[in-house]
């Protein structure tokens, strides 16, 4: 089927059932996961599917239908629904559709060879990662271990003229392991996914990193309440920054729901923090020619030195905000009305390794994991259940679990003095090493 030629017609359709305007969104998939556990097969997972959404607008009003059926009565049917909804909603002059013909050049968005690699090496790489990191004694258990991949092809077309269309692929690998020691259990967890097969890391070295995770926090010392350093973990620092992401959504800027929503272009945290939205980012799942809305995608700036230089929009929030559309839309999938969200978020590096930092640090915690954790993006409050390795005179000395850490996400921001240069571009939010050079660490 010739899904381009379809989309055009189909927005054609919709003003022919009385439609004002109207976008038409298809998306075509596949999806293969594999799960092992204790050297077992437990589950393998194909399928592929198909399906299109209908957002259509009359007299301002806006109604929504999708549906997995290609025949002409199915797709003719849900037009005919969505445009029933929409003469039953409200008006809203902010309903709008894009007109950017454009799409941004991006490499390497899809690898044809992740299909054709045999299933029995896909197979065999999980039952593979799973007894190397089961390798170490102190590993008692295996959690599982798994294989996934998936590709899909988006159609996007609406009535003033946007036509477009691109294909995406993504592959992963992952395991997650159990150390024991008495009645102590702890457990840890690697995973690795690229656009292309052929750069998945080495087995050895994904299995290497869940059992050095659920190993180092073995035997923990508990500490007293104070208020310390803290050296966040890569992983961890790409969830408190989720917090500050959440609050630049711009539809929260409008309702007042973001604790940013007063600081556009004013200094909310440490000069040593840098963030930007990259949907150009070559060979990265998260990257792509354009949004959900089939805006292009672009690289932007979200905080400089510390300043709040941008939110982010689509297009109905950007026409309610009298401002430019940022490239933003994000969507689920054929059955969601577009939403606002990043592409590929990065913290920019500092000049110091995570050693130098942690030599660097008197007395303090470097965070390895968080539960129920982040900044809130309304209050901007911040706390979470932790873990980690305390540091004393620059040098680790003890696994530490069962603590707290929390305080103010301003003051939190503000007291980053460390910024380390250890980032992984391969992750859609990335950030590295950093240091706050003091927060409340609740303890005995």
């Amino acid at each position: 089927m010739k899904y381009l030629d379809l989309t055009e017609k189909l927005v054609k359709k919709c003003i022919s059932l009385g439609a004002d305007a109207a976008e038409v969104y298809i998306q075509t998939s596949r999806n293969l996961s594999i799960n092992i556990l204790k050297s077992e097969i437990e589950t393998i997972e194909e399928a592929s599917s198909q399906g299109a959404g209908f957002r259509v607008f009359v007299e301002g009003r806006m109604g929504f239908s999708h549906c997995n059926d290609f025949s002409d009565r199915s797709l003719e049917d849900t037009i005919s629904r969505a445009i029933a909804f929409a003469r039953l909603s409200t008006p809203d002059e902010n309903n709008i559709l894009p007109d950017d013909m454009g799409m941004t050049e991006i490499a390497d968005l899809y690898d044809p060879g992740i299909a054709a690699e045999p299933m029995e090496r896909k197979i065999n790489m999980a039952l593979d990662l799973e007894k190397l990191a089961m390798k170490d004694p102190r590993i008692t258990k295996s959690s599982g271990s798994g294989y996934g991949e998936g590709e899909a092809e988006i159609f996007i077309g609406n009535s003033n003229g946007i036509l477009k269309t691109y294909k995406t692929s993504g592959c992963s690998v992952g395991v997650s392991v159990v150390a024991e020691k008495g009645s102590q259990k702890n457990t840890g967890g690697e995973n690795c996914s690229r656009v292309f097969f052929a750069d998945l890391l080495p087995l050895e070295e994904i299995a290497a990193v869940a059992s050095k995770k659920a190993i180092q926090l073995l035997d923990p010392v508990m500490i007293k309440t104070q208020r310390a350093a803290v050296i966040f973990d890569p992983d961890v620092a790409r969830s408190i920054l989720g917090g500050v992401l959440t609050a630049i959504n711009g539809e929260r800027v409008l309702q007042g729901a973001s604790f940013l929503k007063d600081y556009l272009n004013k200094q909310f945290a440490s000069p040593l923090l840098t963030m930007t939205d990259d949907g150009t980012r070559p060979r990265n799942t998260g990257s792509s020619p354009f949004d959900g809305e089939g805006v292009p995608t672009g690289k932007r700036i979200l905080v400089e030195n510390g300043i709040l230089k941008s939110f982010i929009y689509n297009t109905r929030v950007a026409k309610r905000a009298g401002v430019s559309n940022t490239g933003n839309a994000s969507r689920r999938g054929f059955s969601s009305l577009p939403g606002i969200g990043t592409h590929n978020v990065h913290v920019s590096t500092g000049r110091h390794t995570r050693n130098e930092i942690i030599a660097a640090t008197k007395k303090g915690l470097l965070l390895l994991e968080a539960t129920g954790y982040g900044i809130d993006p309304v209050s901007g409050n911040f706390s979470g259940g932790a873990s980690g390795l305390w540091i004393e005179n620059g040098e680790i000395t003890h696994p530490v679990k069962g603590i707290t850490v929390g305080g103010k996400a301003f003051d939190i921001l503000n007291a980053i003095d460390m910024m380390g240069n250890d980032l992984d571009l391969n992750r859609n939010n990335s950030a590295p090493t950093f240091r706050v050079a003091e927060i409340q660490i609740g303890g005995k």
